[in-house]
C-alpha cells in the first residue's frame, strides 16, 4: 500500500476565493505526505481559522490511518498491519481500535463481493510489487513473475486465518507465510471515517479527495450546488482528458484502473490490480468508476467490479443500494449500471 522507496514530504496552499458577500468562502489544501498520494481538500467555511482547523485536523487524521495501515514501514511506538504481518505465524498483536475496525470491514466485504476483494493476497500482491518496482527501475530487463512462485504463494491467502480478537484488541495470523495488504480498501475507508468525523463537528460543505478516492460532503458553500468531479479518461493519448463530469453530493466517488500503477514488460503494460482466481492483472477493462454513499465501500466495489467480467459486475451492482458504475472498456467504450448517468452532469 505505502512504498517506503517515496520520499515523504508535505506540501500545503491555501486559496482564498470570495464566494458572495457576506457568504461562506472557498478555501483550499492540498498534501503529498499521506498514503504516498496527492490530497486535496477543498471547503466552504465561514472564516479562514475555521478552514485551517478542519483541514488540520483532516491531515492529522489521515497521518495516523497512513501510519496504522502501513505494510512496509515501521513507526516507534505504533503497532501498524506491517507489525501483525510481521508477526505471522509467531504471536497476536494488540493494535490500535481502528485497525481491528478496519479488518472486521474488510471481512465484510469479502463475503459481499463474492471473494473478489481478499485482503489477505498479501503474498502474491509482494511479489507482484517487487517485480512492478524493479521493472520501473530498470525498464531494459523487467520481468514477471515465475507463475510456479505465484502459485505457491496463493496456498497462504485464507482469509479466515486472520484471527481478530476484540476483546483483547489482537490480530493474529495463523499462517506464517501470510501477510495482510489493505491497498484495494484503506484510503476509502480512512476518507470515510474521517468525513464522518469532520461532518459531525459541523463542517457542511467540502470535497475530500485523496488518491482520487473523493466524497463530497454537502455541495458547494451557500448556493449548495453539487461538486463536479471527472472520471478520468484511461486513454493518454485522447483529447479528452475526461470520460464525464459528475455532479455529486453527500456521495463518494472512487475508480480503479489500469493507467497509473504499471510497468512495461516486452511492451506489455501490467497494472496492480491483481485478480486472485488468475494471479495476474485482470484484463477485462481499463476503469471502473463506482458512485456509493460510503467510501469504504466505494473503494471495496471499485477493485471488485474491476476483476468482475461486465455482465457479473452489472449484476452484482445492480443488486445493491446506493451503489452505481460506470466500466471503460480497453476499446474505449463506456457502459453504465441502470442509474449511474443521473449522476453526470447536464
Amino acid at each position: 500500500m505505502i512504498n517506503k522507496s517515496l520520499c515523504i514530504f508535505m506540501v500545503l496552499v491555501i486559496i482564498t476565493m470570495i464566494s458572495g458577500c457576506g457568504g461562506k468562502q472557498r478555501y483550499e489544501a492540498q498534501y503529498l505526505d499521506v498514503f504516498d498520494t496527492y490530497t486535496q481538500i477543498i471547503a466552504y467555511t465561514n472564516s479562514q481559522k475555521e478552514f485551517e482547523e478542519y483541514s488540520e485536523y483532516i491531515h492529522d487524521e489521515l497521518l495516523e490511518y497512513h501510519k496504522l495501515f502501513d505494510i512496509y514501514n515501521d513507526y516507534e511506538g505504533i503497532n501498524n498491519i506491517k507489525t501483525i504481518n510481521d508477526n505471522a505465524g509467531i504471536q497476536p498483536v494488540k493494535v490500535d481500535s481502528k485497525i481491528i475496525d478496519l479488518l472486521k470491514f474488510s471481512k465484510e466485504e469479502y463475503v459481499i463481493t463474492n471473494e473478489n476483494v481478499n485482503i489477505a493476497m498479501g503474498s502474491v500482491l509482494k511479489i507482484w510489487h517487487d517485480y512492478r518496482t524493479k521493472g520501473t527501475e530498470d525498464p531494459d530487463n523487467a520481468q514477471l513473475p515465475d507463475f510456479n512462485e505465484l502459485e505457491n504463494a496463493s496456498m497462504h491467502m485464507d482469509i479466515d486465518k486472520i484471527i481478530i480478537d476484540t476483546e483483547d484488541n489482537t490480530v493474529f495470523i495463523e499462517d506464517s507465510e501470510m501477510s495482510i495488504d489493505v491497498g484495494a480498501i484503506a484510503k476509502g475507508y480512512a476518507v470515510e471515517q474521517i468525513s464522518s468525523d469532520v461532518k459531525a463537528k459541523g463542517l457542511e460543505n467540502a470535497l475530500i479527495s485523496v488518491g482520487g478516492n473523493v466524497f463530497a460532503i454537502g455541495g458547494k458553500g451557500d448556493s449548495n450546488e453539487s461538486w463536479n468531479v471527472g472520471v478520468q479518461n484511461p486513454d493518454e493519448n485522447s483529447d479528452e482528458s475526461n470520460v464525464c463530469i459528475t455532479a455529486i453530493k453527500d456521495v463518494s466517488l472512487v475508480t480503479s484502473g489500469d493507467y497509473q500503477r504499471y510497468y512495461t514488460v516486452d511492451g506489455v503494460k501490467y497494472h496492480h490490480i491483481i485478480n486472485q482466481q488468475t494471479l495476474m492483472p485482470s484484463d477485462y477493462f481499463s476503469s471502473v468508476t463506482i458512485i456509493c454513499t460510503d467510501s469504504a465501500e466505494a473503494d471495496a466495489l471499485s477493485t471488485a467490479v474491476f476483476n468482475m467480467p461486465f455482465e457479473e459486475g452489472e449484476e452484482f451492482i445492480n443488486s445493491l443500494e446506493n451503489a452505481e458504475a460506470l466500466w471503460v472498456f480497453k476499446n474505449g467504450e463506456v457502459k453504465y449500471s441502470a442509474d449511474f448517468e443521473k449522476y453526470i452532469k447536464q
